[in-house]
């Protein structure tokens, strides 16, 4: 065991002190032995340290597998930070706020109205969790897909049915710990509050998503599934929520929390006087290798072994997208008559393959035209390219997948023969290298032969199109300081869909902000 410098640090207006283990195996270290080692590093009896705690678990593959513990501790007579969940309130009779989508905004805002002692009625164009599990399935095996229960709609959202990775890059959304302590409270794992790349997997995710909402209910929240949101228009009471069951619903504020694929949804905004906005996003490939090659290039992580890289090429980011060892593919498409792949993997990430998205970075100056939805038809259109050379190459099922050895797509070839895939639905070889639209192909092309892991570009990856779900193409403008929608006060748009996050952390933290401004909104038209 090795320690690191022992420091002070302001953290939640506490004195505390920090320091970092070093360790050959990625168990926690127990109480005693971090009190001892705590004691050293500030030359002080253990006796004076009132408490400690790991706060991040991370490994350092650069001289062998090494695995770095960050430790806070506090002395004697200094307050200790102890981090509680606000306290779920009754909501029955409650002022209600409608929240639109059961995804990670949406079901974060609406716990967080729980606290905040307001009612969340929301609105799923999808089915529950549960019966949502054979809509994925059936998509899976006959490739029909339904537009309103699929691997992107329904309770949960995207990240239900797809991995769950529970890490963000950014550090300025707000605390992710309103978001992973509730995670822990609903049956995650406590290892989330500390690993740096925490994730729960596609198999633990579901039942976390019913506990959620068995505690919205239970305190009085309501649900409709099936209730895909038609109109929103103002009334003298509020807002009427108009849904495609034939239901009407009535409050003072609505949370639209629809995910990133909802294209009725932004045409809704705008005819109830909302404004939208192009915003970039990233379109490729999902790439797939056995993940014994991974775990080669990688030869000091623990395994399953993941990977992440950035590139530049000709003015663009090129970079992995939601890598997933051990894990499968899956398809996303929202809409018949399109192709879209995503990945997953279960929580032991035991399975024999890798496979990530590997996108080029798209700008709204890329695509000509002042339509704010313009890089979503540009998206779909790639989208459909996908199924219409499926289609007519004969492929049995719909969602069958245009393929090519990595290999081959560079060098710009058709691939004779192609490697196994854990894609349900099937592959086609196909001429990705002239499927994709030139501004993505040519810079995938010149990267994937650099990128920085040994045996990488190999003929055994193979590239599937097309990973075009990275984030929304489309913004919903909001003010920066109320969020409300501009044009719409009393309407807040959260998360992916809104473009203002990305991933499941981020989302979540997002919707927590929304439901915060929606409380105020209600309370001020209170008063007022």
């Amino acid at each position: 065991m090795m320690l690191r410098n022992f420091m002070a640090a302001e953290c939640f207006d506490l004195q505390m002190k920090e320091f970092e283990i070093i360790r050959s195996t990625g168990q926690i270290p127990g109480e005693s032995e971090l009190r001892a080692e705590a004691a050293r590093a500030a030359g002080v009896p253990v006796g004076r340290i009132a408490a400690v705690r790991v706060l991040k678990r991370s490994v350092d593959a650069r001289f062998g597998t090494r695995w770095r513990f960050r430790v806070a501790a506090w002395l004697e007579g200094e307050a200790v930070d102890e981090y509680r969940i606000p306290e779920y309130r009754d909501v029955n009779g409650a002022p209600e706020v409608i929240v639109v989508g059961a995804g990670p905004a949406g079901l974060f805002a609406a716990l967080r109205l729980l606290q905040l002692g307001l009612k969340p009625v929301i609105l799923e164009r999808g089915r529950n969790v549960r019966d949502r599990r054979r809509d994925v399935a059936a998509l899976s095996r006959t490739g029909m897909v339904d537009p309103d229960s699929n691997y992107c709609y329904g309770e949960g959202g995207a990240g239900a049915f797809s991995d769950g990775k529970l890490y963000t890059r950014s550090s300025k959304r707000g605390d992710n710990r309103d978001v992973l302590w509730q995670f822990v409270r609903f049956g995650a794992p406590e290892s989330i509050l500390i690993d740096s790349h925490p994730h729960l997997g596609s198999d633990r995710l579901p039942q976390i998503v019913l506990n959620m909402r068995e505690c919205i209910e239970s305190h009085g929240g309501v649900y409709r599934f099936g209730a895909r949101v038609t109109s929103i228009a103002r009334t003298r009471d509020g807002f009427e929520v108009r849904t495609s069951s034939a239901d009407r619903f009535v409050a003072s504020a609505v949370i639209l929390a629809t995910g990133h694929s909802a294209r009725d949804v932004y045409e809704m905004v705008v005819d109830a006087g909302g404004c939208l906005q192009a915003k970039g996003f990233a379109l490729g490939v999902r790439v797939e290798h056995p993940q014994e090659v991974i775990d080669r290039s990688r030869r000091n992580h623990p395994s399953p072994a993941e990977y992440s890289f950035v590139e530049q090429e000709d003015g663009r980011g090129v970079f992995s997208f939601c890598m997933c060892p051990g894990g499968s593919l899956v398809p996303s498409s929202t809409m018949p008559g399109t192709v879209v792949l995503n990945g997953m993997s279960n929580a032991a990430r035991s399975g024999r393959y890798a496979n990530a998205g590997v996108v080029v970075q798209i700008e709204p100056g890329d695509i000509a035209g002042a339509d704010p939805m313009r890089l979503m038809d540009f998206q779909q259109d790639v989208e459909r390219r996908m199924y219409e050379f499926c289609r007519s190459a004969g492929a049995p099922n719909p969602m069958a997948a245009p393929a090519q050895r990595m290999t081959d797509f560079c060098r710009g070839r058709l691939s004779e023969t192609l490697p196994a895939s854990t894609y349900p639905p099937g592959v086609v070889s196909a001429p990705l290298h002239e499927l994709l639209p030139a501004m993505v192909a040519e810079r995938l092309r010149k990267v994937f032969p650099r990128v920085p892991l040994p045996g990488y570009y190999t003929g055994a990856a193979l590239l599937l199109g097309v990973e075009s779900r990275t984030s929304s193409p489309v913004r919903i403008l909001r003010d920066p300081d109320t969020l409300e929608a501009l044009s719409l006060s009393g309407v807040f748009p959260a998360g992916e869909g809104a473009g203002y996050s990305g991933g499941i952390v981020s989302s979540a933290i997002d919707g927590i902000r929304c439901a915060d401004a929606a409380s105020r909104y209600v309370s001020d038209n209170q008063t007022s």
